[in-house]
């Protein structure tokens, strides 16, 4: 099975015990000149969790591969946001204490257009369509692959792995996307869609280019010129607000408090404050943002 193969060097690879992450394993396992981590995160949402942590524990014995792993004990209920959030809060901390370059999941095609669907219907913006992609410190080998390939590679393989019970559950908007929605459009539907993710992708790196060079331009890295910012157009200062955030290390925002803060920054008096969150303020001048901690 064709993939993209991994530069040499330390990797941590996320090992769920799914298919798609034992065929990862399997197929990383086989490339020379990498070394590799295995990962694995037990969310403690489901009753029967252990038995996929004993599974992934006993695939990298056999591939003679570290394993760790952390218990999050999160709990019925959970969100997938949430469990998404505690899963790589603990690939993190393993990457940075193994100095491994990147972590590797085991994302597919099917994953991105899945994602790009949910994400028009959560109403996100244009990052939403290309959200699922590939970086240095997040690689994703498997993203050309469809899932029907994943499970043929499994079953010529002979590999073990153990299906999540939840998966069938139509209630939970993504399983309803994959296996109501993406059969419904067909094959011809679905190359539609990667076109266009492949296409917005593209754009979205221009544009994130532009973005750059104007924070890359500004009194400071705190700070905007808040004369050029008035002149943006609303929607273009909004891509800019949220960019400025998250280079702070700001994420946790959605689209009616950057509304809030892009209208609070134009016209505002100078002297005055904006709350970001619990963390954070702008500091209003007559001719800077400046970003600063509580």
């Amino acid at each position: 099975m064709l993939y993209d193969v991994l530069q040499p060097g330390t990797y941590v690879v996320a090992v769920s015990g799914g298919i798609d992450s034992m065929v990862l394993l399997d197929l990383l396992a086989k490339q020379p000149d990498i070394k590799l981590i295995v990962a694995h995160y037990d969310h403690g949402i489901r009753s029967d969790s252990k038995l996929d942590r004993e599974l992934v524990a006993s695939s990298a014995k056999k591939y003679k591969i570290p394993f760790v792993y952390e218990s999050g004990n999160l709990g019925p209920g959970t969100s997938e946001n949430q469990a998404r959030i505690a899963r790589y809060n603990f690939l993190r901390k393993v990457q940075k204490e193994s100095k491994a370059e990147a972590i590797v999941t085991a994302h597919h095609q099917d994953d991105a257009l899945e994602t790009a669907i949910l994400n028009i219907i959560r109403g996100t913006g244009r990052k939403g369509l290309s959200s699922l992609g590939d970086s240095r410190e997040l690689r994703r080998p498997l993203l050309k692959n469809a899932k029907s390939e994943l499970k043929n590679y499994a079953k010529e393989q002979g590999i073990v792995w153990h299906e999540d019970s939840t998966n069938t559950d139509t209630t939970i908007t993504r399983n309803y996307v994959r296996h109501i929605l993406l059969p419904r459009i067909g094959s011809d539907g679905r190359k539609k869609l990667r076109d266009i993710i492949t296409h917005i992708a593209i754009l979205n790196k221009a544009i994130d280019s532009d973005i750059h060079m104007y924070l890359h331009v500004q009194p400071s890295r705190q700070s905007l010129d808040r004369h050029s910012f008035i002149l943006l157009s609303h929607k273009l200062a909004l891509e800019i607000l949220a960019e400025w955030l998250r280079t702070h290390g700001i994420t946790q925002f959605d689209r009616p408090l950057l509304e809030s803060i892009v209208i609070q920054a134009k016209t505002l008096a100078p002297g005055k404050k904006i709350d970001i969150n619990a963390q954070y303020c702008i500091l209003v001048g007559r001719e800077t943002l400046v970003l600063t901690k509580r």
